[in-house]
């Protein structure tokens, strides 16, 4: 069962009743803020530096938010909106099979290397976040891990996976999310080795081998 996502206009509180609006405005304010964050981190940027990036008066930026805390909050559901996006795309193409995983693969893993900055701050900041923001962060995380499952059931009905079970599938969801992930994390040392395209290709025929028709075995 696909995670239902929380609209984070409705958790953000704000004091401006035009949707719209509040939408523009935030969106600002994240475009803003993201390289901020990256470059000085969460604690070390202030919120009139962000209200200043935007274009804003600080006036101005509380009334579409009530904290810093919000912005980061913001940021991570923009990262997340960005991914899921990417992976609706793969959702509508027409390939089936393994030129389906494959260009799954593909699209998740460059949305990541694209938003490499922004995603590691998410993951280094959100300890910044009040417990029950984290909880909304890790569960976008899931619904994510829950859409990448959802792509892989829909291409093993073409019977072109291999004899994999719905266990192993869930599996494999998670496989391909840390592997996206450790380009984000060791980007450090794994970019002096290979370039994006050449680790999304061994990637791609690592995770193609896992299915190559025989069903996992457990001890």
């Amino acid at each position: 069962m696909t995670l239902k996502r929380e609209d984070p206009t409705q958790v953000v509180q704000t004091q401006i009743k035009n949707p719209d609006l509040v939408e523009r405005r935030r969106r600002q304010i994240v475009e803003a803020a993201v390289p901020l964050l990256v470059k000085r981190g969460f604690h070390k940027t202030t919120t009139r530096q962000i209200a200043e990036a935007a274009g804003f008066s600080i006036g101005t930026l509380y009334e579409y938010v009530a904290c810093k805390e919000d912005v980061l909050y913001l940021v991570c559901e923009a990262v997340h909106d960005q991914i899921e996006k990417s992976i609706g795309d793969v959702l509508s193409h027409e390939q089936k099979g393994r030129d389906a995983l494959a260009a799954m693969v593909y699209e998740f893993f460059m949305i990541n290397h694209r938003m490499s900055d922004v995603y590691l701050l998410m993951y280094q900041e959100t300890h910044a976040l009040p417990p029950q923001w984290r909880e909304k962060v890790l569960s976008n995380e899931l619904r994510i891990n829950d859409l990448i499952y959802s792509v892989l059931k829909r291409i093993s009905k073409s019977g072109d996976l291999g004899d994999l079970d719905d266990g192993a599938l869930k599996l494999l969801a998670h496989n391909i999310s840390v592997m996206a992930h450790m380009w984000v994390f060791r980007r450090w040392i794994l970019a002096k080795e290979f370039t994006i395209d050449e680790y999304i290709s061994r990637q791609t025929d690592f995770i193609l081998s896992m299915v190559s028709g025989k069903p996992l075995k457990y001890s």
